[in-house]
């Protein structure tokens, strides 16, 4: 990647390559109904030698500095807050036009000689775009009085005519529709350079260039020759702001009939040039492309006809597949094991449903198909499921579905045998066949798998797989079932190179024995005019200068640091408390181990021993809210994080509040005044939030109906830039969602599949939301509504988690934002666009291999597989007999022994007896509700006044009130070592379960 930004160090950068950006409600500005067909920016080293300025006696300088002196004298020479605004929001496009070098003695008046020769310099190092990064920089840090109509004056008399006139009205528009004919200019540039002799052409180009580049092109011709002279033509036309230019190069090629002007063809614009030079240079430029092309239908695949154009009735019999959706589906029509690697929003879902339509036909009559359908997650689940039912009913197939949220209440064995297509969450299928239930893959012809790049380690895909590959290497009684994978990407793991990736991708089609990778390469163009690819954007936003809430809290932190150490000076992870950084992933990774280590930390003075253990427990976990608090205020405001620690403190008052609390209490309340102060005080405003809320103004502005997905990493930032929205009044005009997982993690209970299917549903209607803040739960196979702006707040991860965000801006004209304070975070999604170039190029490679020669490596590659995991196969863990007791993890109160736990439906635990009934007190739940056969009525806590803490839930089964306990919330002691364990799942402690008996209720 070219280097888009070199900070003056006496000022503040204005960052990287910036899009376009209009100031809101300043100016009334025009744009054209559509984007261009393609847009796109590059960096790139310059060749120009350094130039020379105007004299400064010459009568053009004069002139333009008598006009500077007098526009300073008349109040409207001084720059507004808003024009300033509006030139930083346009500062990409003056960086990729002009060479300040030009007109730097034009602006002598303003500027200091160390400064002009500073950009000189950058000039002649680093290029005229680095160049011109240094001169805005320093040019909005004027503070003196007619700058800027200076500015424009020097524009005028350098010769930039087109950027005078787009800065002087605030309209872009005839820079902008240069940006298609730029494009194709630096794609032919190599063929421009190898047939045009620029001395022939330049007289007919010298009114789209400046008079000081026309010198500079016959200099270079007379001193390195007509091919140099040539390419420094290019760079010239590549800034030119004259909106002619395209045309006047295409008449001077014709008129000196040069071959060139075949491809020179300004009407096709870059439809049929070749993209194989701009795909070579991926890694060195950056690219920001996006096609534009006529609206076609859209389905659910994005294939047919707007839903309200089609009744529900009919709608899938409108389907009429794609010529690139035919090429994917065919090696798997033709009964090959095939991953089917296509982007985001191409339609999948439908090719998935072409195949098993294609399966169940082929079958001769007496013979039938059975086809099985994976989805990870359960809203994909929710919707591949409605899909299927649609599609196949109406041909007179029997399609249904199980999931972890229904498997319980159906037959499984009768819901398999009597359906056609079975659509399953994964795990359903994996505890079925190691139960016995399905008694093997053999009763299904067709396995699809969904997002399969998920099939590696122990994802419960790759369990599937092993015993599919087991039967297949073990010799199969009979055909196992074909293979389809689906996914947008499949990755490239932690490789370096091509050939690491291509290994990397030979052992995932090794996990789904699949013998074909099945990309659009016939039909490309085709695809490229369903599927809008996003202009990627980076925005590098400051952190706040001073942060006078991080300060307090972490002299709280401190604080509570030293009590946790003064209280147990034995245990060695308080020991290496010193120099962690507050606020960050890997203090709160520290703050775990800690936690841990307190819960099976053992005295020989049992109560001084639950003493300690209660006050590390506490300790720690305040220091856990802090940490959290401070990651809430470097990506929200600092109001957010208050009112996340508040909240906390409210529940530790309502909860136990013995002595430690009331300390750690107090001490948090001293500093309540001040905080709050913070908090209300503009100055430690987010300067991310201003830039995020910049973005949005500037994209609703442009298009009203913009649809956006807002990406984040966390659900308690989900709750604050939702609470920033909603209380901003410059962001009325959004009406945010939210999406999270259905997980629970600590406190946050995630959202249920109801509500996430209401959310869903009502962002595809753009009916009750037009943003939607999503954590992870949002990046990968659910169907989400086309949109045109897709925002990463500090938001990256690995090469196919970029792949499905960005997938997310489907509609025309899409936009994806990365924005972060952390040069490291763009600096990983740009090493993730290399390993994307790296997985297409190995899948090339892949693919012109002998098919033969492919299936062999494969086979290799699962013997070799299966010897690893054969020989590392655990046996069968024998469960404990010997008794055990549970003692509460915060207070290591005695609660129950194993003897006592009862195992209901397989999943639920109870104990039974008076006894543990003394052990809990019972609250009223905030969220009652019923699930299967239970009924959640209450929480319950341990019964010790000044401990609290939550062990579980008290629910009515069928007709018994039993508690269910969670074995996080305890410490595991063997009775006869007293070695203390600690396990955060039941299926990891193998102790002797016993199954619920009702008949032992009424003993």
């Amino acid at each position: 990647m070219g280097r888009e930004n070199e900070t003056n160090p006496r000022k503040p950068s204005l960052g990287g390559s910036r899009p376009l950006l209009v100031a809101l409600s300043i100016f009334p500005l025009k744009f054209p109904k559509a984007p261009p067909l393609v847009r796109y920016h590059f960096s790139g080293k310059s060749l120009l030698s350094p130039l020379a300025t105007p004299s400064s006696s010459s009568p053009a300088l004069k002139s333009v500095r008598c006009s500077c002196a007098r526009t300073r004298l008349g109040a409207e020479a001084s720059m507004t807050v808003e024009q300033r605004r509006s030139l930083r929001a346009f500062c990409d496009y003056i960086r990729k036009t002009l060479d300040p070098t030009y007109i730097l003695s034009y602006m002598a008046p303003w500027f200091r000689e160390e400064e002009v020769q500073y950009i000189q310099a950058e000039k002649n190092n680093k290029g005229p775009m680095e160049a011109a990064t240094l001169f805005l920089n320093i040019l909005l840090e004027l503070q003196e009085e007619g700058w800027f109509r200076g500015f424009l004056d020097a524009l005028a008399h350098t010769g930039y005519s087109g950027l005078y006139e787009a800065i002087e009205s605030w309209d872009f528009q005839k820079i902008e529709k240069l940006e298609e004919h730029r494009l194709l200019l630096k794609r032919l540039q190599p063929e421009f350079k190898s047939r045009i002799i620029p001395t022939d052409i330049l007289p007919d180009l010298s009114e789209c260039l400046i008079n000081q580049e026309c010198e500079e092109i016959i200099q270079i011709c007379s001193t390195k020759g007509m091919m140099a002279g040539a390419e420094k033509l290019v760079e010239c036309l590549l800034r030119s702001d004259k909106e002619n230019w395209p045309k006047t190069l295409k008449l001077a090629l014709e008129k000196e009939r040069n071959n060139f002007s075949e491809l020179w063809n300004v009407e096709k614009g870059i439809k049929d040039v070749e993209t194989e030079d701009l795909e070579e240079k991926m890694e060195t430029s950056d690219i920001q492309i996006f096609y534009q092309e006529d609206p076609e239908c859209q389905n659910l695949s994005e294939n047919s006809c707007p839903p309200s154009e089609v009744s529900d009735t009919n709608l899938y019999s409108s389907f009429k597949p794609r010529s690139y959706q035919l090429e994917l589906a065919l090696p798997a029509k033709k009964g090959k094991n095939t991953i089917i690697c296509a982007p985001t929003g191409c339609g999948k879902t439908f090719v998935a449903l072409l195949i098993c339509e294609h399966h169940l036909k082929k079958f001769p009559q007496g013979q039938k198909g059975k086809v099985v359908f994976f989805a990870n997650q359960i809203p994909v689940y929710e919707q591949q499921k409605s899909v299927f039912s649609t599609y196949f009913e109406r041909l007179g197939y029997r399609v249904t579905g199980i999931s972890g949220a229904t498997a319980e209440d159906v037959p499984v064995k009768q819901i398999v045998e009597n359906n056609d297509i079975i659509i399953l969450t994964p795990q359903i299928l994996v505890n079925n066949l190691k139960n016995g239930t399905i008694p093997s893959l053999l009763v299904f012809t067709l396995m699809i798998f969904d997002e399969c790049h998920n099939t590696s380690k122990q994802h419960p895909y790759n369990m599937i797989m092993f015993n599919y590959l087991d039967q297949k290497l073990g010799g199969s009684s009979g055909p196992l079932p074909q293979v389809i994978g689906l996914t947008a990407s499949v990755g490239v793991g932690d490789a370096k190179n091509t050939d690491e990736a291509l290994d990397y991708i030979c052992k995932l089609c090794a996990s789904l024995d699949a013998s074909v990778i099945a990309t659009v390469q016939d039909n490309l163009e085709e695809l490229e005019q369903v599927v809008y690819k996003p202009q990627k954007f980076f925005r590098k936003v400051e952190s706040r200068i001073s942060n006078k809430f991080k300060c307090i809290i972490a002299q709280l932190m401190r604080e509570t640091e030293s009590l946790a150490k003064r209280i147990c000076k034995d245990l060695e992870n308080l020991s290496q408390i010193q120099n962690r950084e507050f606020g960050t992933q890997k203090y709160e990774q520290w703050i775990v181990t800690v936690q841990k280590a307190c819960m099976v930390f053992q005295m020989p003075d049992k109560d001084e021993e639950s003493r300690i253990c209660k006050a590390l427990f506490l300790y720690t976990s305040h220091l856990r809210k802090y940490n959290d608090a401070l990651i809430i205020s470097e990506h929200a405001r600092v109001k957010d994080a208050l009112h996340y620690l508040k909240d906390f403190f409210s529940n530790v008052r309502a909860a136990g509040f013995d002595e430690t609390e009331q300390d750690l209490t107090q001490r948090f309340e001293e500093k309540l005044q001040e905080l709050e102060s913070v908090s209300r005080d503009p100055s430690n405003e987010n300067p991310k939030l201003e830039d995020l809320c910049f973005i949005l103004r500037e994209e609703y502005h442009l298009n009203p109906e913009t649809i956006t997905i807002l990406f984040v990493k966390t659900r308690a930032l989900v709750d604050a830039l939702k609470n920033w929205i909603e209380g901003n009044s410059k962001l009325s005009f959004l009406k945010p969602g939210i999406l999270t997982g259905r997980s629970k993690t600590n406190q946050n209970t995630g959202m249920t599949l109801p509500a996430q299917k209401c959310i869903l549903d009502s962002f595809k209607a753009h009916g009750d939301h037009n943003i939607l803040i999503a954590t992870s739960v949002a990046d990968e196979g659910i169907d989400i509504a086309q949109c045109n702006l897709v925002i990463l707040y500090e938001y990256v991860g690995n090469v196919i988690k970029m792949i499905q965000t960005r997938g997310r801006g489907r509609a025309r004209g899409s936009k994806c934002f990365l924005l972060t304070s952390n040069a490291a975070v763009i600096e990983k999604e740009r090493i993730n666009m290399y390993k994307e170039k790296m997985m297409n190029d190995s899948i090339l490679r892949l693919q012109t291999w002998d098919e033969a020669v492919f299936k062999e490596k494969i086979l290799h590659i699962q013997i070799d597989e299966k010897f690893i995991r054969d020989s590392q196969e655990k046996p069968k863990p024998v469960p404990d007999k010997e008794n055990k007791k549970l003692l509460c993890r915060k207070c290591k109160a005695f609660a129950c022994y194993t003897a006592d736990i009862r195992v209901i439906e397989e999943s639920h635990y109870t104990v039974l007896g008076d006894a543990f009934k003394e052990c809990f007190v019972s609250r009223p739940h905030p969220q009652p509700k019923q699930f299967s056969n239970f009924y959640k009525r209450a929480k319950i806590f341990c019964a010790r006044q000044d401990c609290s803490h939550d062990w579980g839930i008290h629910v009515k089964y069928k007709t018994f009130e039993i508690p269910v306990i969670k074995i996080e919330s305890f410490v595991v002691e063997d009775i006869a070592t007293g070695v203390q364990t600690l396990y955060s799942k039941w299926k990891d402690f193998h102790f002797e379960k016993i199954p619920f008996d009702a008949a032992e209720m009424s003993r």
